[in-house]
């Protein structure tokens, strides 16, 4: 028997029913964190930061014990002021969240309505649609091209239900980017009452001359909104720190749903901590740079096909042969203590996704995959 769908249905219903749309959202399922029989895997799963984190921040969050049994600052004053300062920002622009999570479904939330869309690449992070769908909106795919974001593939998917547009750059789960002249094209060609929203968390990888995160071209715009988290190059993501900057009337806007202690104490210390310690940034942006080039040509070398990555990981094609495939490969790797990523849930079942490690872990990681390339 089918669920009952209208209003009417739901109010005559047996038991309470979620609105329309709900059920049919895939739940976000996040990287593996273990493998059977295997006591201490090393977890190149989720892009965390491979260094862990600031011993400044950890100091932060230690010192922050005193004060469990207070309310946080709701504004998180001192880390906006942290930010303003970094950054050059203007404090009413800022909007802190638990991660960019949070603020993706705030954002739909203030603009999506049923029957509205948003747009976002083919390969794109699975958090901005279920924001959407469960605000009943609809999400417009537009086909990417070589794994990279294709503006005008973007900017075809827009129609007059369209209200907010998403790119990672770099992207996940590809790690591929586009540079600033396309973000400025991307723009450009979108009515002003669509709003681009442009996800950083990997932006400190990126130190490529074309490439932008996209702050300069958010100061003068109306209709952009730039986010960053603290989980990646920072190493926190255990403490869900994520800011974002927009126009003013939108962070406003943001801020009249916005939960009214979304960070905690502990982790807007840490996160401040965090963001003055340039020499661990630069000590996680040195590793991957060192190792990012390396994994890629050694992979190659298998080969395998490895897609150019400006993150913190890489992502790599299998064969579709029985026994090589990419799920063959992250069984083979979890078997030996290495955990992956499948990509299956974003379009791509014949890749794995794995974060750079340390160089005992990249090693590992060549080492098991030219093992499983060369075996039976």
């Amino acid at each position: 028997m089918n669920a009952p769908s209208t209003d009417q249905d739901r109010s005559a219903a047996a038991r309470p029913l979620p609105k329309p749309g709900i059920t049919a959202i895939h739940a976000y399922v996040p990287g593996k964190a273990g493998a059977e029989g295997v006591a201490k895997p090393v977890k190149l799963s989720a892009n965390e930061n491979i260094l862990g984190c600031s011993p400044a921040a950890r100091e932060a969050f230690t010192a922050a014990a005193d004060q469990l049994g207070l309310y946080p600052d709701g504004r998180a004053g001192n880390l906006r002021s942290a930010l303003v300062e970094h950054y050059r920002l203007e404090p009413e622009r800022l909007i802190l969240g638990c991660g960019t999570d949070e603020i993706f479904a705030l954002i739909n939330q203030v603009f999506i309505e049923p029957g509205d869309n948003i747009v976002q690449g083919e390969f794109g992070f699975g958090a901005y649609a279920i924001g959407a769908r469960a605000n009943q909106g609809e999400v417009h795919f537009a086909p990417e091209r070589d794994y990279r974001i294709d503006v005008d593939a973007m900017l075809a998917q827009v129609d007059e239900r369209t209200r907010l547009v998403f790119i990672a750059n770099p992207a996940n789960p590809t790690g591929t980017f586009i540079s600033a002249a396309e973000v400025r094209r991307l723009h450009e060609g979108l009515p002003p009452s669509v709003v681009l929203v442009l996800d950083g968390a990997y932006a400190e990888f990126n130190s490529d001359p074309t490439f932008s995160d996209g702050l300069d071209l958010a100061r003068g715009a109306e209709n952009i909104i730039v986010t960053h988290t603290f989980s990646k190059i920072h190493g926190l993501a255990a403490l869900r720190v994520g800011w974002a900057y927009a126009p003013a009337p939108i962070a406003d806007a943001i801020d009249r749903i916005r939960l009214p202690f979304n960070t905690s104490i502990a982790g807007q210390a840490a996160a401040i901590a965090a963001l003055a310690d340039t020499e661990f940034q630069a000590q996680s942006l040195a590793l991957v740079e060192q190792w990012r080039p390396w994994l890629t040509q050694q992979l190659s070398g298998l080969g395998l096909d490895v897609v150019p990555s400006s993150a913190n990981f890489v992502l790599i094609e299998f064969p579709k042969t029985p026994g090589k495939t990419a799920a063959d490969a992250e069984a083979f790797l979890a078997r030996r203590g290495l955990i992956t990523r499948g990509v299956g849930g974003y379009g791509l079942p014949h890749h794995l996704r794995i974060t750079i490690g340390l160089e005992e872990h990249n090693r590992a990681v060549v080492d098991g995959l030219a093992e499983f390339m060369t075996a039976g």
